[in-house]
């Protein structure tokens, strides 16, 4: 059978090797987005560039993992995993070997809110891979035998998280902090769940899924406005209006909790976690900061300071922000021995409580805009990265002139602000403690 292209795995070396000689820097001031619309009415921003023959296209549907049903958690993971294992008249073998063939990739993915989907290829196969992916969106198969095949893999990796600390402790402060909301539940899905998954309801859920509602495309590469238009109907112009949506409510998260799984592993994994803000929120650039001084920056960070290099409680421990559309999380996490858990979660929640009262030095918060303006120019070192940042820009509705602004706004943010934003999230607030290790004693 064909190997499966994707480029985050299984992808043949040698068509990544030229998938990543064929990447370019652009300063994020440099990117100049067009905004592209169809005949059809399709919307896309563009980034043209011909430095390198390549075409980057990402895209979303409104609706991710959060539109599960209980008894069939994974089904959106599911679906992402067999939307390009066969489509059209084009069996799952041939398919694969056709994008194998012409060194194109077409990948599918889900995360909690949003459904997202990939293609790269170079300007000489780009007609060919405009056809596999209109198969793709518009007509996947969904075959009893490859659906089986991706069934038994995501039911190996369920397996798999049921002795693994990490995943355990995301499971149990998922469930500690939204309770039956949506967003407690498995994007994986379960063992149980994804057994029960039919082609049925795979292709009951594309066509609830899979519209031109909410759709979100960017592009960026060896393509020019006129180029990318008919494809652009192509692909998505024959898809329904609207989605089949559930409504998904608003969660603030449940706080105050203590939860302990036991495991028999050498270590303890500790997450903590705290209500964050939205990305669309006024102060989120302020949190931003303050959560890079808190423990998003790594070497430098208040976290990894006091935790690891004062105490080698671990070898890291770090903070980081999680904003979905109807909720948001703040999280800190480590891993250290099981008898010296109790010492590390005092540790943290000490970094917690001093960012909340006394904040950052006018110095930390320079190096850390510093340090967040300074590497903005990482996300724009690839096409695909590129394509990916358009989509995520729409999504959050921050605007086609926000690579423009970004570092303005970060530059912006004052101790005030970082000191503010403290206040408003870390005080009087009792966070959900989740550790997964040996007994405590």
């Amino acid at each position: 059978m064909a190997t499966k292209l994707s480029l985050r795995e299984g992808f043949p070396v040698l068509v990544l090797a030229l998938f990543a000689s064929l990447t370019f820097v652009l300063p994020a001031q440099a990117v100049e987005i067009q905004r592209v619309t169809s005949p059809g009415g399709i919307e896309a921003w563009l980034v043209e560039d011909h430095t390198v023959p390549l075409v980057a296209m990402n895209f979303s549907f409104e609706g991710g993992s959060v539109q599960d049903p209980e008894a069939k958690q994974g089904l959106t993971r599911l679906l992402a995993a067999t939307m390009d294992e066969g489509a059209g008249d084009l069996t799952s073998e041939d398919f694969q070997a056709r994008m194998e063939e012409l060194a194109i990739s077409i990948s599918f993915e889900t995360g909690k809110d949003r459904f997202y989907g990939s293609l790269r290829t170079l300007t000489s196969t780009l007609p060919e891979a405009a056809d596999l992916l209109t198969l793709a969106v518009n007509e996947p198969r969904f075959d009893a035998v490859p659906v089986e095949r991706m069934k038994a893999q995501l039911s190996a990796r369920a397996r798999r998280n049921q002795t693994d600390p990490d995943a355990i402790a995301g499971r149990a402060l998922a469930d500690a902090m939204f309770d039956s909301h949506p967003y407690a539940h498995a994007t994986l899905g379960t063992v149980e769940t994804i057994e029960g998954l039919t082609p049925e309801d795979l292709s009951a859920h594309h066509g609830k899924l899979i519209s031109k509602s909410a759709l979100t495309v960017g592009v960026v590469g060896a393509i020019d406005a006129e180029t990318l238009k008919p494809i652009l109907d192509k692909v998505f112009a024959s898809l329904p209006e609207k989605s089949d949506l559930k409504p998904v409510a608003e969660v603030e998260p449940d706080l105050g909790e203590e939860v302990h799984r036991e495991l028999s592993v050498p270590q303890t994994t500790i997450l903590v976690g705290l209500p964050g803000l939205k990305r669309n929120d006024p102060d989120y650039q302020a949190a931003y900061v303050m959560n890079h001084i808190l423990g998003g920056g790594s070497f430098t960070s208040w976290m990894y300071e006091e935790v690891r290099e004062k105490r080698g409680l671990s070898y890291g421990a770090g903070t980081s922000l999680s904003p979905y559309e109807h909720s948001a999380l703040l999280i800190g996490s480590a891993a250290t021995k099981a008898e010296r858990a109790g010492e590390t979660v005092e540790v943290m929640l000490e970094q917690f409580e001093r960012m909340a009262t006394d904040g950052p030095s006018e110095e930390e918060l320079r190096a850390a805009k510093q340090y967040i303006t300074g590497s903005y120019p990482l996300r724009f070192d690839s096409s695909g990265k590129i394509a990916g940042q358009l989509v995520a820009l729409q999504n959050s509705d921050l605007g086609i002139d926000y690579f423009e602004r970004r570092n303005a706004e970060i530059e912006a943010v004052t101790l005030e602000d970082v000191r503010r934003v403290a206040r408003r999230l870390l005080t009087d607030r009792e966070p959900t403690i989740v550790t997964v290790g040996p007994g405590q004693g």
